[in-house]
């Protein structure tokens, strides 16, 4: 794999400032990166056991050029680990194995090592420093950054956790080659969040870029991982815990998460796959209160359709609960406020706001349409 110049953004949080490291070959050269982020030279790496096969030789061998010991947990792959029980194994091991407070845990995975593994080094011996290293387009643009941690719960999606900081993200590109075509068009979900939320010329150059993109240009890929995180950054800098503008990275995701709950967290539909449908009803619903322009919506859904992406709830297999049961899951969301739901909706592409005032039957009447929508 050859190495190309990374690209950095500076989470520049007070006390807390960190670097995202973007390019190729960066994972050979890991020890490099974290070398002068260590006390004793050991590292506890939580991964999961796809990754583990992939790539945690490579890991482990650029962590040893430098002379760092490692030692590592592969939990199964899936939501299903990101739970109670897949937290208290996480941090157990890492009692177990006398991980000190100045020591070093990397999550190298997905959304899910990251989450889980962020919030196991939050919680044992109450707080480890972590250094995030994804393995996903979704992770890369999203879950890595901003120091949002948890687990899901009986009652929804990351009900528990913690804000925990990073002290390092590294983002190696290179990894995004072996992704499952599924999988890499599920991060791309997030990648297109960020232009529709907050600029319109980012969206513009993914609806030129994208296929290339898609189709493994490695020069694009770098752009829209280092756009993404660069916008996640910015806001993240505004408002850490997410008492307010943080909260319009949430576009899409009021819906998402109703959705994935609707399909038991299943194979049916992936998070970034249910961010892509709920952007798009997001952008529906924010056209039926006359708040954005009638060929939003349509814009948004003509390049997800040109990516080979799913955009209604008729795309996705199975039955899914009535439009009520929906509404219902998203009572369950974290952004309920005073007992009211919050949205992220749309005066436009690259225009996003959050509101609680949205009338019930508006919402239903977008989830009847996309589910009775001409399947792609």
């Amino acid at each position: 794999m050859t190495a190309t110049a990374p690209a950095t953004v500076r989470v520049d949080l007070p006390g807390r400032a960190y670097d995202i490291h973007i390019g190729t070959g960066i994972l050979a050269r890991t020890g490099q990166w974290l070398k002068p982020l260590m006390g004793r030279r050991r590292v506890a790496i939580l991964t999961d056991e796809t990754v583990a096969a992939a790539h945690l030789d490579a890991l482990e061998a650029g962590l040893a050029v430098e002379g760092i010991d490692s030692i590592s947990l592969a939990l199964p792959p899936g939501e299903a680990t990101k739970s109670w029980e897949g937290l208290s194994r996480a941090t157990e091991w890492l009692i177990e194995n006398r991980v000190e407070r100045g020591d070093l845990v990397i999550a190298f995975g997905g959304g899910v090592i990251g989450d889980l593994a962020g919030f196991a080094a939050a919680i044992a011996l109450r707080g480890i420093r972590f250094v995030q290293i994804p393995t996903t387009l979704l992770a890369q643009v999203d879950s890595s950054v901003g120091g949002k941690t948890g687990i899901n719960t009986a009652q929804g999606k990351n009900l528990a956790g913690a804000f925990h900081q990073p002290v390092m993200v590294l983002a190696d590109i290179g990894l995004l080659e072996t992704l499952p075509a599924r999988e890499f068009l599920s991060g791309y979900g997030e990648v297109v969040k960020y232009g529709l939320l907050g600029d319109a010329a980012f969206f513009e150059w993914l609806e030129a870029q994208g296929p290339a993109l898609r189709d493994g240009d490695r020069a694009a890929r770098l752009e829209a991982v280092r756009r993404s995180c660069e916008m996640k950054a910015e806001i993240v800098m505004r408002d850490e815990t997410e008492q307010g503008d943080r909260a319009l990275l949430n576009l899409g995701h009021t819906f998402c998460h109703a959705l994935e709950a609707a399909t038991g967290y299943s194979d049916r539909l992936r998070h970034g796959e249910g961010v892509a449908i709920g952007c798009a009803l997001a952008f529906d619903l924010s056209a039926r209160l006359g708040l954005c322009p009638q060929e939003d919506p349509s814009r948004l859904r003509a390049h997800l359709s040109a990516m080979g992406m799913r955009s209604d709830l008729s795309h996705i297999p199975g039955t899914l609960p009535p439009a009520e049961a929906l509404l219902g899951l998203m009572g369950q969301d974290k952004k309920v406020r005073d007992g009211r739901l919050r949205f992220v909706l749309a005066r436009g592409i690259g225009q996003a706001f959050v509101t609680a005032d949205v009338p019930a039957e508006a919402v239903l009447q977008v989830l009847r349409d996309s589910n009775h929508a001409t399947s792609a």
